[in-house]
């Protein structure tokens, strides 16, 4: 089994580098052009399945992505939701460290924390293995950066994932024998 890890498209908020987390912001034209271009990509490549989170950008790229590559069902998980930022959702880095001073990161300022992000990623990530393993269906999941990026860091603790991932980049994953392995790591060569 494998499976296609997908960061949503750009937001106006992407390109503005305000934290999203749980907020409910949509595609700008960019975020749409370069999930129609990973569609385009997908075409014919087997995926069986694909995941969303509930997220306006996420589920946008997973509709894109079902319309014009991979006609199979589209489930929506709001497991799959990006981490929850708390009061620095809809900030930039300038506005928090005048707000609340170059330690921010160190305040409780309600961002959700890494266990209970792991503990849903894990609870949908389980599901996944369960119901498409032994079909060896291949799945793709279109999720957001950061929840993406823990959840990977996770179950393969012994890989290098350093850095962002890039929007609309592709990250696949192999599932054999109870371990996982990475095929691609945040690759984004169908964006110009």
């Amino acid at each position: 089994m494998k499976i296609g890890f997908i960061r949503h498209g750009t937001t106006a908020w992407n390109l503005e580098g305000r934290a999203q987390g749980s907020s409910d912001i949509p595609l700008d034209e960019r975020g749409n052009n370069d999930a129609l271009a990973l569609a385009k990509r997908l075409v014919g490549k087997g995926w069986s399945h694909i995941y969303s989170s509930d997220l306006k950008r996420a589920r946008e790229t997973a509709e894109i992505i079902v319309n014009k590559a991979c006609s199979v069902g589209l489930e929506i998980d709001a497991r799959l939701r990006e981490v929850g930022g708390g009061q620095i959702e809809g900030t930039t880095e300038e506005e928090r460290v005048t707000k609340w001073g170059m330690g921010w990161r160190e305040l409780e300022l309600g961002i959700e924390k890494r266990e209970f992000v792991i503990t849903r990623a894990l609870g949908f990530l389980n599901d996944i293995i369960e119901t498409h393993t032994a079909a060896n269906n291949n799945v793709l999941v279109v999720s957001h950066g950061a929840f993406l990026k823990q959840l990977i860091t996770e179950i393969l603790p012994d890989e290098k994932v350093d850095g962002t991932l890039a929007n609309t980049s592709l990250t696949i994953l192999s599932y054999e024998d109870g371990r996982w392995k990475i095929d691609s790591f945040n690759d984004i060569g169908h964006v110009r």
